[in-house]
């Protein structure tokens, strides 16, 4: 997993509460048996029209925000299913970064797992921040995760928290595999103490 220290990035804002994991990667395309390549179809009832050309009235398709890397959202952000495969659209998108008020607990837990910070600010903040980015358009934000800050080139800079755990796995980039493989050792001589019958 890549590791997450200091991104900074351009911001796209996505007005909407409550956007769901079936959404973010529609159904359809969950018979994939990669964990890559779901980007191109991140948001594809939104970002595409029936004829299959971009939906230009969709967020993302502005031109102004191509190559985004952090998202901006409201609140319950991945809510409805468990689909991993969520996390990894965003991801294979682009997205480092995804800062709500809230989001779906499951999704939350995915995020880390895969690479992306999902940050939580009050509604507050998230309201000031999406003025920010219609006034200083394109706006770019730095997400500081040693520092555990978010700014940009205007002077702006908020705290935000995050459980230490956590914090230490995106800083050094390790999922549940490299997790569990920081103790090979012991398992190695647990399994030699314990052969197969």
């Amino acid at each position: 997993m890549q590791p997450f220290t200091t991104h900074t990035g351009l911001v796209a804002v996505m007005d909407r509460a409550n956007v769901d994991t079936d959404q973010i990667i529609p159904k359809q395309f969950l018979k994939r048996i990669e964990r890559t390549g779901f980007g191109q179809f991140l948001f594809f009832d939104w970002r595409f029209l029936d004829n299959g050309d971009d939906n230009p009235e969709f967020e993302l398709n502005h031109p102004d925000v191509h190559g985004a890397s952090i998202l901006l959202a409201r609140r319950n952000f991945g809510s409805g299913s468990s689909r991993e495969h969520a996390v990894w659209a965003l991801a294979d998108y682009g997205f480092r970064a995804v800062i709500a008020p809230s989001f779906a607990d499951i999704f939350y837990n995915n995020c880390f797992k895969n690479g992306v910070l999902p940050i939580r600010l009050d509604e507050e903040t998230i309201d000031a921040l999406f003025a920010r980015a219609e006034d200083r358009q394109p706006y770019n934000l730095t997400v500081d995760l040693q520092k555990q800050t978010i700014s940009d080139e205007d002077g702006l800079s908020l705290p935000f928290e995050i459980a230490d755990f956590r914090r230490n796995c995106l800083l050094n980039g390790l999922d549940d595999i490299a997790l569990t493989l920081q103790h090979e050792e012991k398992i190695t001589t647990y399994e030699q103490a314990h052969p197969r019958a």
